[in-house]
């Protein structure tokens, strides 16, 4: 029972994030990534000098490419997520970057020789379908800034954390949890500020917007998917995979009472399929 407690805690936890980054409204998204990714590597800096130091001196250059490869791409896709929030409706940006396990399974095949089945390719199809109804539906814009903009923001924002869990799954075969997860969120912070310098976008917020970009971080970024890797020792990875498709639909759900966003039926439609197809390649590839 405690375990489905804290998988529960955990959802509520993680759809908060789309709701955070909407209380923080116009606020440069590279400054709020960056606030996000510095508070996790902040709280994680004392584990990985004391539990992770002496692993995380034995890494080989391969390891330490292959983090910081994964961090860089966690850090761009917080710089995606939460632009793509900030242009289009909540319900939207939520569903189409939980499509990270139809590209994963695309890009397993391209490139680890993971051949998808027959379901799994019915399923991407499914899912594009979905896509482009959410994007139809939104095609007038309305009351979000670009929605055409953010949704493809959000799919580019799935896409790359694709492709970190892809390379992640290669370095924890050799590499303990806080030597890895604490180089990598090390390395996400440095991608996000050396963004915005590069760019030019102040790295300091006013007090309550860098409270939000803290919470960001704590919150979904540790204690929501904290709980999720703390529940996988007692509930199979399948089963967690279904649940966590319940993160869009409380962020959505979260946002029509809140900020009065109500989805159009096309995109609802768009939606559903969406969910149903990353159901269906979660489940099969869990057997």
């Amino acid at each position: 029972m405690w375990v489905w407690g804290l998988v529960v805690a955990g959802l509520l936890i993680l759809g908060a994030s789309a709701i955070l980054i909407r209380i923080a409204g116009d606020a440069p998204a590279l400054a709020l990534a960056a606030g996000r990714t510095v508070a996790v590597s902040i709280v994680l800096a004392p584990w990985m000098l004391t539990t992770g130091r002496a692993e995380i001196a034995r890494f080989t250059a391969r390891d330490w490419a292959l983090s910081l490869a994964a961090g860089v791409l966690l850090g761009l896709h917080f710089i995606a997520w939460i632009t793509s929030v900030q242009l289009t409706s909540v319900a939207s940006a939520s569903v189409l970057v939980t499509m990270s396990p139809l590209f994963i399974a695309v890009l397993g095949g391209v490139f680890l020789n993971e051949r998808p089945s027959r379901r799994t390719w019915a399923a991407i199809g499914v899912a594009v379908v979905g896509a482009v109804l959410i994007g139809l539906s939104e095609r007038d814009g309305g009351v979000y800034p670009n929605p055409v903009l953010g949704n493809a923001t959000a799919l580019g924002a799935a896409f790359l954390v694709s492709v970190y869990l892809l390379i992640g799954r290669a370095v924890r075969q050799r590499t303990g949890f806080v030597a890895y997860f604490g180089t990598l969120n090390v390395a996400a912070a440095v991608t996000c500020v050396v963004g915005c310098l590069v760019s030019g976008v102040p790295l300091s917020l006013p007090w309550p917007i860098a409270l939000l970009a803290v919470g960001m971080g704590l919150g979904p970024g540790l204690l929501g998917h904290g709980s999720f890797t703390l529940a996988l020792r007692y509930m199979p990875a399948a089963l967690l995979g279904l649940l966590s498709l319940a993160e869009p639909v409380v962020a959505s759900v979260v946002a029509l009472f809140a900020f009065g966003e109500v989805p159009k039926p096309l995109a609802i439609v768009g939606m559903v399929a969406v969910l149903a197809a990353i159901a269906a390649v979660v489940t099969n590839r869990g057997r």
